[in-house]
C-alpha cells in the first residue's frame, strides 16, 4: 500500500506539471510577450497654461468682446464719412400727380399734357428710375470725434479685461496644477504609511507568537493598517478630483490619458514690500485699467450728448435718372444743398445728457471703489503669502521633530520599553506632520500666485517661477 501511495503521488505531480505546461505560459513569459507601455508625457505648468489660454471658454469670450469693441471703433469712424445710397425703382400708374411728375422727370412733358382730360384722367405711364442720394455731416461740434474717442476707450477697456481674464485663467491653472501635485504627494505619504503599517503588523504578530506582546497589540496594528488603507484610497480619490479640476481649467478632454507631472517641491519666493506691491498693483492691474478706460469712455459719451444740443451742418445731394422704358429715352436731374439743423425743443437730448453725466459719476465711483478693493486684495494676499512662508518653516521643523520622535519610540518599542499605543500615537503624529508640511508647501505656492495676481503681474512667463 505504501508503494502504491508513492506511485499515485508521483503520477498526480506529473499530471499537474503537464497541465501547467499545456494551460498557458508562466507569468514571466506573459510579461515578456506583452509590449511595454509607452511612458506618459510630462505636462509642465507652462504647457498647461498655454493650453488653457487656447481652449478655455472664458478666454474665447474675452477675445470676442475685444473684437466687438474694435468693431465699435470702426463703426464710430464711419460718422466722418459721407453716405451714398443707390436705388432702382420700376413703377407704373395713372395717379394724376404721379403721371404729371413722372413726365416732367422723364423730360417728356408736352403742351397736350396740359389738357384737362390729360390732367384729370391721364393715361397710365411707366417709369424706370435710377437714383443716387448721399449726405455728409460737415460739422456737429465734434460730437462724432467724441464718439470715436469713447469707442477707443471702450476698446482699451476690453483689451484690459482680456488681460484680466487671461490672468484669472493662469491663476486657476496654477491652483489646479499645484492641487494635483499636493494630492499626489498625499498618495505617496499614504502609501508609505500603509507599507509601514504592514511592517508594524508583521512585527506585532512575531512578538505575539514569541510571547513578547499581547493579542491587543496585534489587533491595534490591524486596525491601524485598515485606517492607512482607507487613507490611501481617499487620497487616490482626491487625485482624481484634482485632475478633473485641472482638466476643466485647461479646457482639456477628460477622456484623454493623463500626463506625468513633476513632483511638488518646496520653494522660497522673493519678499516684497507691501507699499510697493500696492503701488505696482494700482499701475498694472488690468481690471483697474479697464475701469479707468470705462470712465474715460463715459466722459466722452457725456461730451457727445452735450454736443448734440448744438446745431449741425450737413450737405446732401440727389441724382435721378427716369426713363419711360428700360432702354432709356428719358431725362435725369439732380439736387444738392447744405442744411443747417437745430433742435428747438431738445427735451429728449437734455434727458440723455443727464443720464450720461450720471453714468459718468457712477463710473468714477466704480473706479475709486476698484482702487480700494485692489488695495485690500493686495494687503490680504501679501499677508497670506508671508503667513504661508512662516507656516512652511514651522511645518518643516515639526516634521523633523516627529520623525525623530517616531524613531525613538520605535526603538523603545523594540526594546519592550514602549507600548503599541505609544508607537501608533507617534506614527499618527509623524503622518500628520508630513501632510501638514506638504499642505503648507502647496499653500505657499498658491499664496504667492495669488499675490502676483493681485498685483497684476501673473503672466504665463512669470508663472514659470511657480513650477
Amino acid at each position: 500500500m505504501g508503494r502504491r501511495s508513492r506511485v499515485s503521488k508521483a503520477i498526480a505531480l506529473l499530471v499537474g506539471l503537464t497541465w501547467l505546461t499545456v494551460a498557458g505560459p508562466q507569468p514571466g513569459w506573459a510579461q515578456e510577450a506583452q509590449p511595454s507601455a509607452a511612458p506618459a508625457p510630462t505636462l509642465t505648468l507652462r504647457q498647461a497654461i498655454d493650453q488653457a489660454l487656447g481652449k478655455n471658454p472664458e478666454a474665447a469670450m474675452a477675445q470676442a468682446d475685444l473684437k466687438a469693441a474694435k468693431a465699435g471703433v470702426s463703426q464710430a469712424r464711419t460718422g466722418l464719412l459721407p453716405r451714398l445710397n443707390f436705388a432702382e425703382d420700376i413703377s407704373r400708374g395713372n395717379d394724376p400727380v404721379y403721371v404729371f411728375g413722372t413726365r416732367l422727370r422723364q423730360q417728356q412733358f408736352t403742351a397736350a399734357d396740359f389738357a384737362l382730360n390729360s390732367l384729370n384722367k391721364p393715361t397710365p405711364v411707366g417709369n424706370f428710375a435710377t437714383r443716387f442720394n448721399g449726405s455728409w455731416m460737415l460739422f456737429n461740434w465734434f460730437g462724432t470725434q467724441e464718439q470715436i474717442h469713447g469707442a477707443k476707450f471702450a476698446a482699451a477697456s476690453a483689451t484690459a479685461m482680456s488681460e484680466q481674464a487671461d490672468q484669472g485663467i493662469v491663476l486657476r491653472v496654477v491652483e489646479a496644477y499645484q492641487a494635483v501635485l499636493y494630492a499626489q504627494r498625499r498618495v505617496d505619504v499614504a502609501q508609505h504609511e500603509e507599507t509601514t503599517a504592514e511592517a508594524l503588523l508583521a512585527d506585532a504578530k512575531t512578538k505575539v507568537r514569541a510571547g513578547l506582546a499581547v493579542d491587543s497589540d496585534m489587533l491595534a496594528a490591524q486596525v491601524n493598517l485598515s485606517e492607512r488603507q482607507e487613507a490611501r484610497i481617499a487620497a487616490e480619490g482626491e487625485v482624481d478630483v484634482a485632475w478633473a479640476q485641472l482638466e476643466a481649467a485647461m479646457g482639456a478632454d477628460t477622456s484623454s490619458p493623463r500626463a506625468t507631472l513633476q513632483p511638488i517641491q518646496a520653494r522660497s519666493f522673493p519678499d516684497g514690500v507691501l507699499a510697493d506691491d500696492i503701488v505696482s498693483a494700482l499701475k498694472a492691474k488690468p481690471d483697474l485699467k479697464a475701469l479707468r478706460q470705462q470712465t474715460l469712455a463715459q466722459s466722452a459719451a457725456a461730451k457727445s450728448a452735450r454736443d448734440s444740443l448744438a446745431p449741425t451742418v450737413s450737405a446732401y445731394g440727389n441724382w435721378e435718372l427716369d426713363n419711360p422704358n428700360f432702354t432709356g429715352g428719358g431725362g435725369n436731374n439732380w439736387v444738392a444743398g447744405v442744411q443747417l439743423n437745430l433742435d428747438i425743443f431738445p427735451m429728449a437730448k437734455r434727458a440723455q445728457l443727464a443720464q450720461e453725466r450720471a453714468a459718468q459719476q457712477k463710473a468714477e465711483a466704480q473706479q475709486r471703489a476698484g482702487e480700494q478693493q485692489i488695495r485690500l486684495a493686495v494687503n490680504r494676499a501679501w499677508t497670506e503669502h508671508h503667513t504661508a512662508e512662516r507656516i512652511v518653516a514651522t511645518a518643516q521643523a515639526s516634521m523633523q521633530q516627529s520623525a525623530e520622535s517616531l524613531r525613538i519610540v520605535h526603538n523603545r518599542y523594540k526594546a519592550g520599553l514602549a507600548t503599541m499605543t505609544d508607537l501608533l500615537r507617534a506614527e499618527d503624529a509623524q503622518r500628520r506632520s508630513q501632510n501638514d508640511y506638504w499642505r503648507a508647501v502647496y499653500g505657499n505656492t498658491v499664496a504667492y500666485a495669488a499675490l502676483m495676481y493681485s498685483t497684476g503681474t501673473l503672466t504665463p512667463d512669470s508663472a514659470e517661477t511657480l513650477q
